[in-house]
């Protein structure tokens, strides 16, 4: 099996559970292979969890999902050291983040110390408990949902923590032929519906395939041209920062591959400036948390981009 097919084998996969918006499910996929996390933003009841969990199964391993909740507190998550009278010691019992697939569902609901109980987690893939350090599992992915326009009971993300998810995407409405399929089967994610799309195996030779993809040099030169436009933006406080500017080209690597060539185009990278590095950039007004700055901010920088002039 070749690599692109072992992609589209994951991404019919997940689309059996998933109808409907294969570009979103593509995007998912994509930051999956790229070593990332996802967050998916958008109204309720659209099926961002149904997304996530089919996911988890078509990649196989251990899924934990995780309802976040205001009195939800870090060691719900991370774990927590017990007294064993047996050996006369504590012993850390870990929590759900040990998991393959973390599926944070409605993340926006736990208060910011909360939250950033996830950051060292996505960043090194390890936690820090009462000075000890334990790996996660290998592959390791956040799949975060929140409500974008909900402002009752929720707390915004910090800029910290945004810039730790890879993507973010927005899956609207399904239209309505593929509601009706959705209406008529209850709208239930079924797990015997998703099985494994691929082996441990195939999986890591996909994944060492994704991260050997050429990038030539005028490609980086375009993705820092992008990213140095943000930054210099009038409208913006913050542009992108180094970590948007390497998740954008993994991401880009992986898309390749999706699209069945091993080396990244321009298009590559237009196709994926939005998602990858929109949710990066902090306006200058307190609108930044609302839904319509999210709109503001993805203008904003397809704008950017269309300035600047591709390489040849």
């Amino acid at each position: 099996m070749t690599t692109t097919s072992a992609i589209h084998t994951i991404i019919s996969t997940v689309e059996k559970a998933f109808l409907g918006n294969r570009d979103a499910v593509e995007l998912a996929v994509c930051t999956f292979l790229s070593g990332g996390h996802l967050l998916i933003e958008d109204m309720p009841g659209v099926g961002k969890t149904t997304m996530a969990k089919a996911m988890a199964a078509a990649f196989g391993g251990q899924f934990s999902r995780i309802q976040f909740t205001s009195d939800l507190l870090p060691s719900d998550i991370l774990g927590i050291s017990v007294w064993n009278r047996n050996t006369s010691a504590f012993e850390f019992q870990k929590g759900p983040i040990f998991a393959n697939i973390i599926l944070a569902d409605e993340i926006n609901r736990a208060s910011p110390k909360t939250q950033s109980a996830l950051l060292e987690a996505m960043s090194e893939r390890q936690v820090s408990q009462d000075g000890t350090t334990y790996a996660l599992h290998a592959p390791f992915m956040v799949i975060a949902t929140q409500n974008a326009n909900e402002s009752f009971g929720t707390y915004p993300l910090p800029e910290s923590q945004l810039d730790r998810f890879t993507m973010r995407l927005q899956l609207g409405y399904a239209t309505g032929e593929i509601e009706k399929k959705i209406i008529r089967a209850g709208g239930e994610f079924q797990p015997s519906s998703v099985g494994q799309a691929i082996s441990e195996k195939e999986l890591t030779a996909v994944v060492h395939d994704v991260e050997n993809t050429h990038v030539d040099e005028s490609i980086l030169e375009y993705v820092m041209a992008i990213v140095k436009k943000t930054r210099d933006a009038n409208r913006l406080n913050f542009g992108a920062s180094p970590r948007g500017s390497i998740a954008l080209v993994k991401c880009a690597k992986a898309y390749a591959r999706i699209r069945g060539r091993d080396y990244v185009l321009v298009d590559d990278i237009q196709k994926l400036a939005v998602p990858v590095v929109a949710h990066r950039l902090v306006g200058k007004t307190d609108s930044v948390y609302t839904g319509g700055q999210v709109t503001s901010a993805e203008t904003l920088l397809r704008q950017l981009v269309q300035s600047i002039d591709v390489p040849v």
